[in-house]
């Protein structure tokens, strides 16, 4: 672990640069060395329109064009794709390149002066640098361009970050990465970025998606080039800190920002939530689970190990807790993100985003789910009361809002073209899951049952907290809160599913089990499992997968420790090759015992959903039944 010393970089010291900064953003000449100038975007990205739809009428803008073979004018570019207004998002835009620059060029001045780069200077302009020291200004130099380069990318983005939708942009490698010095190096950067913007940025949230798919590429390219590169300590050494900003420049070490915005809900903390042990539990881990995804892998160590919860299916009856359980999650994520400096997305789909335009309802579910994938966060995504955001295929009453919702959500969660990173996870929650499209709810791997308190231990801890404090009444013969002791409570629930809850199941269990004996061997849970597939024909395949799936997380039954997100370093900072080892170190193997509870939990849920789904399709029946009497009598007594 590298221990760095903070500093300011401070306020006058950016601002004294942005003089300099607006010139680059405003306009200057680059011969290209190492990539080639694109003429239309066509040639690099199929499809893509080559120029904005709208060219600035202001008198003299058309002098100053980016047309010119080498003429990089990104203030012109950027202006340009509006209709003669500068929008908010285009002076943001702008702001954060000409902040990101100065912010590097002062870096860069820092740098100069804790190295030895400075002094050079000074010798190198008055004719008297030695000889013996020329290789030494040359590297110095080069440190110093790759140092500038990173601060720039690394600040614009975080500057950018606010301002980022779901929109992505893949714009390949940077090529025109220039050592020889800072400024010939920040002229090669925004001049491939100008390059960029023109070829990729045909509206403006393509705009800023191009200008931080850059920033990404180009922290890569110097991050990677960096790590065989000499004379950088002054830079890797040390930390700063940009008050105004809240940036933290640490070296070649990408700093996060939120991505739209602080989250606005009340959090609950796990102690708050009373009975749903299990759902609990899982939640809790879940939390832990996300933390562990390596931002420069893009990839988390429990998804490569199998242990990983990307959809769950939360229900339960109205009031029994399913928004304190998403407040709970919700909250560790916010508190642990806050810790380690990455970004936090929390989003929610709801009734809300169904619309009657013929479309727009898939189009915000498709937003919906962009976002929440960004690879570059920490996300989180609810969909609540998902039996009345997504309809039943081939039910009538669904309106086709809901039926491009079911189709985005069914090939989002299991498509062919699913990549399941790791950086986010999606929680359905409904009260009549049985309501559910089938196919679309055997897309949640994970069963969160969350049917609230249910022990007297249980309705005396609610009662007590729910309470408050603003009384004098006294407790009693119980000790508060030791019925929700997450371990003893969840070994005592998964041990309750070691036989079957719901009668239908119930029955196929002593069936099975009088013909076979114990089920201990692979054999027999095969058995088990194509018995319960000839009780409920939508017992498939899938289910089997989503079964096991629930194993190996509880095989991934480790508990990450509380100081592991308490102290980044010890674990969340770790390379991506420790985090795994790390993991393993912790792992238990698969027990029969565990497979057996997770076959009855699955399938409980499914006996369940089906239960209620026939009784309900029986009781509309009867109900039609009665219409139909009481319609027939009335007309015979009006015929009379």
């Amino acid at each position: 672990m590298v221990t760095r010393d903070t500093m300011e970089l401070r306020e006058e010291t950016i601002r004294a640069q942005y003089e300099a900064a607006l010139g680059l953003v405003t306009g200057f000449d680059h011969a290209p060395r190492l990539a080639k100038a694109v003429e239309a975007a066509v040639e690099r990205s199929p499809g893509i329109g080559a120029r904005p739809r709208f060219r600035s009428t202001v008198p003299g803008m058309a002098a100053r064009s980016t047309a010119r073979p080498g003429g990089v004018r990104l203030l012109d570019r950027i202006e340009g794709m509006g209709d003669g207004l500068v929008s908010p998002l285009q002076a943001a835009a702008l702001g954060a390149l000409r902040r990101g620059v100065a912010i590097a060029l002062a870096l860069g001045e820092t740098f100069a002066a804790q190295s030895a780069l400075a002094e050079l200077k000074r010798a190198n302009l008055e004719g008297r640098l030695p000889e013996a020291r020329r290789a030494e200004f040359s590297e110095l130099l080069a440190a110093e361009a790759l140092a500038v380069l990173y601060t720039f990318a690394n600040a614009t983005a975080f500057l950018l970050a606010p301002q980022l939708g779901s929109q992505t942009v893949e714009i390949g490698e940077v090529e025109e990465v220039l050592t020889d010095n800072a400024p010939l190096a920040l002229q090669g950067a925004l001049w491939e970025l100008d390059q960029d913007i023109g070829g990729f940025g045909t509206d403006e949230p393509r705009l800023v998606a191009v200008i931080a798919a850059f920033c990404e590429a180009l922290m890569q390219k110097v991050a990677l080039r960096a790590a065989t590169a000499p004379r950088l300590e002054a830079f890797t050494g040390n930390s700063w800190k940009v008050e105004a900003d809240g940036l933290a420049i640490s070296g070649f070490k990408p700093a996060r920002a939120a991505k739209g915005g602080a989250l606005a809900m009340a959090f609950k903390k796990p102690n708050e939530v009373i009975g749903n042990h299990i759902a609990k539990y899982q939640a809790m881990k879940l939390a832990k689970m996300l933390m562990a995804y390596d931002f420069d892998r893009r990839l988390n160590p429990f998804a490569e190990l199998g242990g990983f919860i990307f959809t769950f299916m939360g229900d339960g009856k109205p009031g029994t807790g399913k928004t304190t359980l998403i407040q709970m999650m919700a909250g560790l994520l916010n508190d642990y993100c806050k810790v380690a400096g990455y970004p936090f997305r929390y989003q929610n789909f709801g009734i809300e985003q169904i619309d009657s335009y013929q479309g727009k309802s898939g189009q915000n579910a498709k937003a919906f789910v962009d976002a929440v994938l960004d690879p570059t966060v920490i996300g989180f995504g609810t969909i609540d009361d998902i039996d009345q955001v997504a309809g039943k295929r081939g039910d009538r009453q669904s309106s086709a809002g809901q039926q491009e919702v079911t189709a985005v959500f069914m090939g989002a969660f299991a498509g062919a073209n699913t990549v399941v990173r790791g950086n986010c996870t999606f929680g359905m929650f409904s009260n009549y899951p049985e309501n559910v499209d089938d196919a679309l709810r055997q897309r949640a791997g994970a069963r969160f049952l969350v049917d609230g308190p249910q022990s007297r231990e249980d309705y005396i801890d609610i009662l007590s907290l729910l309470l408050g404090k603003n009384h004098a009444i006294r407790v009693g013969d119980h000790q508060l809160f030791a019925a929700q002791e997450i371990r003893k409570a969840v070994s005592e629930s998964f041990a309750g599913y070691s036989r079957p809850h719901e009668s239908g199941l119930v029955k196929v269990w002593d069936q099975v089990a009088a013909q076979v004996g114990p089920l201990d061997t692979i054999a027999k849970l095969g058995s088990y499992l194509k018995a319960i597939q000839q009780a409920d024909e939508r017992f498939t395949g899938r289910a089997v997968k989503n079964i096991t799936d629930a194993v190996k997380v509880r095989a991934m039954d480790v508990e990450l420790p509380d100081v592991w997100m308490e102290n980044p370093e010890l674990f969340l900072f770790q390379p991506y090759e420790q985090k795994v080892a790390m993991i393993r170190e912790l792992m238990q193997p698969i027990t029969v015992e565990m497979v057996v509870q997770e076959i009855n939990r699955y399938a409980d849920s499914e006996f369940r959903y089906a239960d209620k789904s026939d009784e309900a399709a029986i009781e509309g029946m009867v109900r039609d039944m009665r219409r139909a009497e009481e319609a027939k009598r009335r007309y015979v007594e009006g015929r009379g």
